[in-house]
């Protein structure tokens, strides 16, 4: 099994070198032929996930998987139209690979150039999420990287047919490399992925707690991600009752599996609208919880904790002890508030009036998300495109030397060109 992963691994970064070489035409080319292929084949996938969600149910009913995983390995016509629709909108994007970030002069005729590149090979680990497995193809086809795919064993056949259909529709495209997109399927594979830097260069784990922490901890190879979403809105006092109460219960019940979903509310204790409040999100069948025994639980459900603070500093002190540094929002109707709450939250996306559920690559206008990253090098907030690519620095001379530099004879002026 080692020698089998090692060879997909090298074959993978093989494939990441032809990738980076195809223009923008090509990739878009196979972008739009496999959101064709996905709307002529659905009935497959729609197959392939039926027989998944027999098997996952009977560990719904033993307990031996949640309801909330349950519902995120479900996909429906509303989420194959998504996928469709995610893979357009990336072929319609700007190519982000080949892109001047700057360009400086040094000296006369020596000239720097910082290059947008693909970051090479990506390792992705997800948890149940099959549509995972379009977002993360469509994107790594535009930005020019390859990518091995690890799905959960629960997703297993929709997982299969899903890049099956894939890889029928890159082979149509003749100048497309292959094995720019890889899956594997077993634990063994995960171990032998994670110790796989000489080939890998970044990890994104999509998946819980445990599963982040396990992966951050059994690496060398750069992760990127979150390990969890404690997402927060506070009411302030001066918050429209209607707006609070329509914005809470999206956050937790439009998808209360998901990781942008509130967990915690904090309400102003001068907030005037408090029972109303309380009252419209129990009639929207949320289960409160007042105090809990812990503030960092990622319920994944229709249920939210609650508090009372006393200020806006508590409600930032509140968030940034115990949130995520996922995402947090406030309802008020004074912007000093907002500016105050939105540049002192120390977290990927800090929302005024709106509801955490926007936190997500596709309602970004980046077509897709490879996960939302919590980090603060490399790429924060959902992670589209740009977030996959790095750069390179390429500098052009005419025979100029260090040496001249060092005794005098010439100087740098560094000017600016873009």
């Amino acid at each position: 099994m080692e020698n089998n992963f090692i060879d997909i691994a090298k074959n993978a970064k093989q494939a990441s070198l032809k990738i980076a070489e195809l223009d923008t035409d090509i990739k878009n080319s196979a972008l739009n032929k496999i959101a064709q292929a996905f709307e002529i084949n659905k009935q497959e996938i729609f197959d392939a996930n039926n027989q998944d969600l027999v098997q996952a149910e009977e560990l719904v009913n033993n307990g031996e998987l949640s309801k909330a995983t349950f519902n995120r390995l479900k996909l429906d016509e509303n989420k194959m139209r998504d996928m469709i629709q995610g893979i357009k909108d990336i072929a319609n994007l700007e190519d982000p690979i080949g892109k001047n970030l700057f360009v400086r002069e040094l000296d006369k005729d020596l000239t720097l150039y910082k290059v947008s590149c693909p970051i090479g090979v990506l390792g992705i680990i997800f948890e149940a999420r099959p549509d995972v497995i379009s977002q993360i193809s469509a994107l790594a086809i535009k930005s020019s990287n390859a990518v091995i795919l690890k799905g959960g064993k629960e997703s297993k056949n929709t997982n299969r047919k899903i890049l099956e259909i894939i890889n029928s529709a890159l082979d149509e495209i003749k100048e497309f490399p292959k094995n720019v997109i890889q899956q594997v399927f077993t634990r063994d594979d995960v171990a032998q992925m994670l110790k796989c830097d000489e080939f890998i260069n970044l990890i994104i784990p999509r998946g819980g707690n445990s599963l982040v922490k396990f992966i951050k901890e059994n690496t060398k190879i750069p992760v990127l991600g979150h390990a969890s979403g404690i997402c927060h809105i506070f009411i302030d006092e001066s918050a429209d009752i209607d707006m609070a109460s329509k914005i809470v219960i999206d956050a937790k019940t439009q998808y209360p599996s998901a990781c942008n979903a509130v967990e915690t509310l904090l309400i102003h204790k001068d907030f005037p609208k408090t029972d109303e409040l309380l009252a419209s999100l129990q009639l929207s069948e949320i289960k409160l919880i007042n105090n809990p025994e812990s503030w960092d639980i990622e319920y994944g459900d229709k249920i939210l904790s609650y508090k009372f603070v006393n200020s806006l500093n508590e409600a930032i002190e509140h968030i940034n002890q115990y949130g995520s540094g996922h995402t947090d929002s406030i309802i008020t109707n004074d912007i000093h508030n907002a500016e105050k709450f939105m540049n002192n939250v120390d977290s990927a996306g800090v929302y005024f009036n709106c509801s955490t559920r926007f936190a997500d690559g596709f309602r970004y206008g980046f077509g897709a998300e490879v996960g939302i990253s919590t980090n603060k090098t490399h790429a924060r907030g959902p992670v589209g495109l740009e977030g996959l690519t790095i750069y390179k620095y390429k500098l052009i001379g005419n025979g100029q030397i260090v040496d001249d530099y060092a005794k005098g004879i010439k100087q740098f002026h560094h000017k600016d060109l873009s």
